[in-house]
């Protein structure tokens, strides 16, 4: 049964992990909602919103063993990560959806949106042929973490990569149920629903975080891999969250410290136009990913997985408030990540 005296955000965790995995999140995440919110019978959106973003950074630290240690360390120290943002990425198809998917970030815009969530910004990619766009949260913008969801233009290389492309991701699957798309109607209605229902709901719409697209034939797999790691990645991990990222005091030392540990570092750490965000990440660690083959068997092999990132974000001296933007060039140095690995 889920609990109506306590956070709903934190009720939908609990409903969806139990109650040990969920006490574990709680204590290693910066709390997403004010303390003395209102508590209603109800769950709104952006409580929804806090429960998602919980279980999507769960599911990065389970797939990422270089960001779960750096967690542990942190919490043996007796403080907590402030997540500020997850990263998606999506390609976009020169004709039509993606697959059974709305085409590129779209399929995400229809997650995002109704759960409190707009459109900050654009940053375009150029060298990668991605577009990438920032969502932030209309009510907690500072405090329930961001979306940087990018797409790739396939349009933009040449025709045997599109032909690979469509092969790789038009068996793309939709993973929204009727249930998941009529909550989403309900909260982009501006109306609360009743905790059975979210609970129902929400993995479904965790889940959509994921690749749903068959495995891929390794001959497409190379050939999108020669002209794009972006598009080779997203051809093995999907639409799984690609990284997420720790808001930390001091970007630069906390790097320094890393290394010291002999963890796999960013060379260097990469700084906005503006001077105010800064940004670096640890090297993607390796999965073990099975590919089908041109003689209908299958082969396994080492690819780049996600990777865990750091962020140090300044007031604006302008406002006073958080610098909650992002860089493009910051973003383009990040994405190396994944090739690096």
């Amino acid at each position: 049964m889920i609990r109506l005296n306590e956070c709903g955000a934190q009720a939908l965790v609990r409903h969806a992990i139990g109650e040990e995995a969920a006490a574990d999140i709680f204590a290693t995440l910066s709390p997403m909602l004010p303390v003395d919110r209102r508590e209603g019978a109800e769950i709104d959106r952006a409580e929804f919103a806090a429960a998602m973003n919980m279980l999507l950074f769960r599911d990065l630290l389970q797939r990422v063993p270089t960001g779960a240690a750096y967690v542990r360390d942190v919490t043996a120290g007796g403080r907590r990560v402030c997540f500020d943002h997850g990263a998606i990425r999506t390609v976009c198809l020169p004709n039509g959806g993606t697959g059974a998917l709305p085409r590129g970030e779209l399929a995400f815009r229809r997650i995002l949106e109704p759960l409190g969530y707009e459109e900050a910004a654009l940053y375009p990619l150029p060298r990668l042929r991605m577009t990438g766009r920032a969502y932030r949260h209309r009510d907690f913008p500072e405090t329930i973490p961001q979306f940087f969801v990018s797409e790739l233009h396939v349009d933009q290389f040449d025709g045997p990569f599109a032909a690979a492309a469509a092969r790789v991701f038009g068996s793309t699957r939709d993973p929204l149920d009727a249930q998941a798309h009529a909550l989403l109607a309900r909260f982009a209605a501006g109306q609360t629903v009743d905790p059975a229902t979210a609970a129902a709901a929400l993995p479904v719409i965790v889940g959509a975080f994921d690749r749903h697209h068959d495995r891929p034939m390794m001959t497409d797999y190379e050939l999108l891999k020669q002209s794009s790691g972006e598009a080779a990645w997203i051809a093995t991990e999907g639409n799984a969250f690609n990284h997420a990222t720790d808001r930390v005091a001091d970007v630069a030392a906390l790097a320094a410290q890393q290394k010291t540990l002999g963890r796999p570092m960013k060379e260097r750490v990469e700084i906005s136009a503006n001077g105010q965000v800064r940004q670096t990440a640890f090297r993607a660690d390796l999965v073990e990913r099975r590919f089908r083959t041109e003689d209908g068997g299958d082969r396994i092999v080492t690819v780049p997985g996600s990777f865990y990132e750091f962020i140090t974000r300044d007031r604006d001296p302008a406002t006073g408030t958080l610098d909650l933007s992002f860089d493009s060039g910051n973003a383009t140095g990040i994405f190396a990540m994944t090739k690096a690995a």
